[in-house]
């Protein structure tokens, strides 16, 4: 366990003596709050401040930071309040502390909605201070090294919580350390038997592995020594996830995993040229392998990362990976903006870390605009997982993107502009279509008019996060004129009817009363209302003119009573199977596709304008906008033998035979599947979307019981309707 002497004397190297006097005095306020406290693993509550404390000092962070890590609980957990932290270490610390708490008020639960509306908070928090992040990744990483304590479920959730997101942000923030050691602690987690049987294979080797890797690094050494060049070589084991993920991503053995071992070759010059000089001698010692040599260093990585990455064919005729960089390069790869970006007085950082930081926060705050959870989250994941390629421009600028870019997203990289009137480009000369993914080294001209316009379906040819933002901000943009156009068109129509024209009626008080009293604010935002169907037109009109406009509206409804005065008489059979509506036995009648119903679930019908009867769920929100007045009573009148389709969504840990199993319950229960499409992810999970075919809710249900009593099923989700999928593998 660590302990306050053991941070002061860290600290000391590079603070001043104030600076340590008020890490002791918060160290002694975080102790006097927490007395008595506990963790699960019956610790007392002040280890884990003094924890986080430790990783962030270690980082050699700023004072305020320390002492953040020190109080980050106490508001939360205590009788402590911000007037009291403002009172005693500044404003400055009470700041941070406050944007911790505030993150941290928000219940985790399972439920992705919840779990999107935290991150948000964290990312509006980290905007304002970016201290607040490397606080809480602190926290992160102190809290995944006690994992164990926690119940299984919770456990599952939080690792996956953080090999999902908490890696790669540290991934972005260049923080390689805490990166590594939170995917080790996930798969720790996530995978007990994987990771418990590599780090046994591992073991066995180590002494093997210990002699090649230190045979391996003295002749490197000496060879770059012959040279003139001046510097120390290193060869590290990888860590335990990496090793894991390229067994399961290229389906290996644990044998056929050549570079356990990774070589690094750190120059004591800062001169880039001695890293390519080092290349030369290493390429000069062991034949290059083909496409495997990538450079970090005229292309930096979004994280600011350079180096040279080469294997070759070494000793016994086994790849051996080796990276070359200089002293600096090889700090900022493994702590980051931790290592540069220091608060200076007056809180000024340098401008290569104002960069830094800008460029981090751009990347979090586009997915801020993101209303549903899981496009929020799906986005969230893909802008921190920066599988790289490298293009140019016709001037010759280097410019990087998501693995899977096209050349829309090259065009919203140079203007909004520029990609709102994209209609092709040129890659190397040659034209392709938009959809075209980008290579490395590919050279890309954009092809402009200006009566192009952004459409939906480039949504599925994006990947960058400021290209995804602007065309989805065009598109909503472009609906609401629609909307508004469409709006005006429909009032306008039916104030035509009661020979009202529509200046007349903008002019009259009741509708100023009207706009006031209402939810919108402006004529614009009623047209948009009424254009989206979510005001009538009559109900606004009828507002105005109360009686008067309804009498001169009962013509209008005669058709509609007519309808209704045939609901009257006895239930015959529908041209809808399986449904029956009072009086009627020639009107379409159609399941609403907003919702799918099943025998047994309480239904509604809703009379529309020339399309018969949808039927809907009772509880489907849509029924809650709809006009009452058309809203019909219908009743299930199902055949034996009648099937209804229903599409479901099965949360799994991905296991070979996983799909015969959940095939085998649902034949045996007699269901139909019509469609399976298949995701799986590096981390276990595979997601299992069905059509199916069922009788009526009971079989559903029934059905839903006998999978969740398989091992590897988590949950599982009634679907509306069939969405797109993404992972890495898709079958159908």
């Amino acid at each position: 366990m660590i302990r306050i002497t053991d941070i002061l004397d860290e600290a000391q190297k590079y603070m001043s003596k104030s600076d340590l006097e008020m890490i002791e005095k918060a160290y002694i306020f975080s102790a006097s709050v927490h007395q008595g406290q506990v963790r699960l693993s019956g610790e007392p509550y002040l280890t884990h401040p003094l924890e986080v404390a430790g990783i962030l000092v270690s980082m050699r962070l700023d004072v305020a930071t320390i002492i953040t890590g020190l109080l980050h609980d106490t508001v939360e957990d205590t009788l402590a309040t911000l007037d009291q932290i403002e009172e005693s270490f500044g404003k400055e610390v009470a700041f941070l502390v406050d944007g911790l708490t505030k993150i941290s008020k928000i219940v985790f639960a399972s439920r992705l909605e919840q779990q999107a509306d935290y991150f948000k908070k964290m990312i509006l928090a980290m905007s304002s201070d970016i201290r607040i992040l490397m606080v809480r990744l602190a926290d992160r990483l102190h809290n995944m090294r006690t994992l164990q304590y926690h119940k299984p479920e919770r456990k599952i959730f939080i690792a996956r919580e953080t090999l999902e997101v908490y890696a790669p942000l540290a991934g972005r923030l260049g923080i390689n350390w805490i990166k590594t050691e939170l995917e080790d602690l996930a798969l720790k987690h996530l995978d007990p038997e994987g990771y418990n049987e590599l780090i046994e294979r591992v073991a066995m080797k180590k002494e093997e592995r210990e002699r090649y890797t230190e045979e391996i690094r003295e002749i490197i050494q000496k060879k770059i020594q012959d040279f003139g060049l001046k510097g120390v070589v290193k060869g590290r084991a990888k860590h335990f996830y990496s090793i894991y993920k390229k067994m399961h991503e290229q389906h290996l053995n644990f044998d056929e995993v050549y570079d356990l071992t990774a070589f690094r070759i750190i120059l004591d010059s800062n001169k880039e040229k001695e890293c390519y000089e080092a290349l030369s001698v290493v390429h000069a010692l062991w034949k290059p392998v083909p496409g495997r040599f990538k450079d970090y260093i005229a292309m930096p990585k979004a994280n600011n990362y350079r180096s040279l990455h080469t294997t070759v064919i070494g000793p016994y005729g086994e790849r051996v990976e080796i990276q070359i960089r200089t002293k600096e390069m090889d700090d900022w790869a493994e702590n980051g903006i931790a290592a540069h970006w220091r608060y200076k007085e007056g809180n000024v950082a340098s401008l290569e870390d104002d960069s830094q930081i800008k460029q981090l926060r751009e990347l979090l705050e586009s997915q801020k605009e993101y209303q549903d959870a899981a496009e929020f989250m799906k986005n969230l994941k893909l802008a921190l997982y920066p599988d790289e390629v490298y293009v140019f421009t016709p001037k010759g600028e280097v410019k990087s993107f998501p693995r899977g870019a096209t050349p829309i997203d090259f065009a919203y990289s140079i203007h909004t502009d520029v990609g709102h009137t994209c209609v092709g480009a040129k890659v190397n000369r040659n034209i392709v279509p938009l959809k075209y993914q980008l290579k490395n080294g590919d050279t890309v001209e954009i092809l402009t008019h200006p009566g192009q316009k952004p459409s939906k379906d480039w949504l599925k040819y994006t990947v960058s996060s400021r290209a995804r933002s602007k065309i989805r901000q065009w598109i909503k943009t472009e609906e609401r004129e629609r909307s508004v156009s469409l709006g005006r068109d429909i009032l306008e129509r039916e104030l035509k009817k009661r020979n009202i024209s529509f200046n007349r009626f903008l002019k009259e008080p009741a509708f100023k009363e009207f706009l006031e009293d209402q939810s919108p604010s402006n004529i614009e935002d009623m047209l948009a209302l009424i254009g989206y169907g979510k005001m009538s037109a009559q109900h606004v009109i009828n507002h105005v003119y109360g009686t008067e406009a309804k009498e001169k509206n009962i013509e209008k409804k005669k058709e509609d009573t007519k309808l209704f005065e045939r609901i009257k008489h006895p239930l015959k059979k529908t041209s809808a199977a399986g449904i029956s509506v009072r009086g009627i036995d020639d009107i379409m009648v159609r399941f609403a596709k907003c919702c799918t119903p099943l025998p047994g679930d309480e239904i509604v019908g809703y009379i529309t304008r020339g399309r018969g009867v949808s039927v809907h769920l009772a509880s489907c929100p849509q029924v809650q906008e709809m006009d009452p007045e058309r809203i019909i009573e219908v009743h299930w009148e199902v055949e034996k033998g009648q099937t209804f389709p229903v599409n479901i969504r099965i949360f799994c840990t991905d296991k070979k035979g996983l799909l015969a199993e959940l095939s085998n319950v649902i034949s045996n229960l007699g269901i139909n599947i019509s469609r399976a499409d298949v995701a799986t992810y590096p981390d276990q999970r595979a997601t299992f979307d069905f059509l199916l075919n069922v009788n009526d809710l009971a079989q559903y249900k029934k059905l839903v019981s006998e999978l969740k009593k398989l091992k590897n099923v988590h949950s599982i989700e009634r679907q509306r309707e069939a969405g797109e999928r993404s992972g890495h593998r898709l079958m159908s």
